[in-house]
């Protein structure tokens, strides 16, 4: 019975659970729930810094974009909308800081990573056609034009939805559906000779 005790305060301690989705995240924080606000943290942390390091951030300024987006959720939390996206709102927290630190900084928006492709128990030729097709992705990738980019790695990379993207780009989801129609069609021909 103290056994089955402890374990009940253990958990009752540990705050929400994985369980919760977005919009229940949503309305925790916004009524100032601390342990709602980790697991957002917890959840969202990585996918946006891997983002606006895909933007071309350096790795140190990213993290400082990501600590000041999160900032902001909380110190604004009385303010979310638990109808609309609290993911998407993050997001455009970090894209639009991203382009001021470009627009400050004058630097160009360059995608520089693109995930490992080939897998060392390959054969020499696997290895080699997998670094050719990485080598050609993200070449196609950086040749997208800015718009198209920003759609093609909120929604194909960082598995935003189209309403969440016209979110945080400030723009309609009919719109991002057309860039996104755009951008994979290019990433196609520019690939067709692999493919």
């Amino acid at each position: 019975m103290t056994h089955i005790l402890v374990a009940l305060l253990l958990l009752a301690q540990q705050g929400p659970g994985e369980e919760l989705d977005d919009p229940e995240l949503a309305r925790r924080i916004r009524h100032g729930d601390q342990q709602a606000f980790r697991l957002f943290f917890e959840r969202y942390h990585a996918f946006l810094l891997r983002y606006l390091e895909r933007m071309g951030l350096p790795v140190e300024v990213a993290e400082d974009v990501v600590q000041q987006a999160f900032v902001m959720i909380w110190e604004r939390r009385a303010q979310i909308d638990p109808t609309r996206s609290l993911r998407a709102f993050l997001f455009r927290i970090g894209h639009n800081r991203a382009l001021n630190y470009f627009r400050d900084t004058r630097r160009l928006i360059s995608v520089t990573t693109v995930p490992e492709m080939a897998d060392p128990g390959c054969s020499a030729e696997q290895q080699a056609d997998a670094f050719w097709l990485e080598q050609r992705l993200q070449a196609a990738i950086a040749r997208l034009p800015a718009r198209q980019r920003a759609v093609f790695e909120l929604c194909f990379l960082q598995d935003l939805t189209y309403r969440e993207a016209a979110e945080v780009l400030g723009i309609r989801p009919k719109t991002v559906e057309n860039h996104m129609a755009q951008a994979l069609r290019q990433l196609r021909e520019a690939l067709a000779a692999f493919l």
